[in-house]
């Protein structure tokens, strides 16, 4: 894991709890402020700018440039970094914590978030935004999750 991972992952879990207010809304502090780290002043999907921010924010911490494709799109994150790209079919090389996770739900649909762990049984630990206990992409906070490494999940991002 690089520094700028391990910072960003460190910054995720710190912002675990943080919900949407009102609840349902798209909006409130913190979310307008994820939102806001990507240019978007209005409610929207926020899973993308949460990983963002929390980038961003390691970056700032380290002195250097955040690395991420400034979008709130999930998948034209992944569609603008192809250097960075893992495969999920890649068992040879699995998902590592500071990892971002990216699912495409169709339609132009995705969801994201940080991997915090990897566990023994293959399972995904994460760091979501946008997210609920059902791990929903339209939920109402930031959580802990914890996923298949199997589709809708199409690969890492690794910086």
């Amino acid at each position: 894991m690089s520094q700028l991972s391990d910072q960003a992952l460190t910054i995720a879990i710190g912002q675990v709890g943080q919900k949407e207010n009102p609840l349902g809304s798209n909006w409130g502090h913190p979310v307008q402020d994820y939102l806001a780290s990507i240019g978007i002043h209005f409610p929207a999907s926020w899973c993308m700018a949460f990983v963002y921010w929390c980038f961003d924010h390691a970056a700032g911490q380290l002195a250097q440039p955040n690395p991420l494709f400034k979008t709130g799109g999930v998948l034209t994150q992944w569609t603008n970094r192809p250097l960075n790209r893992i495969i999920v079919a890649a068992p040879a090389n699995p998902p590592k914590p500071g990892d971002i996770f990216i699912m495409d739900l169709g339609k132009g649909l995705g969801h994201t978030g940080i991997v915090e762990l990897l566990g023994a049984d293959g399972s995904l630990h994460t760091i979501e935004g946008n997210t609920n206990d059902s791990g929903s992409r339209e939920g109402i906070e930031v959580a802990k999750k914890v996923r298949n490494n199997k589709k809708p999940i199409i690969g890492y991002l690794r910086f």
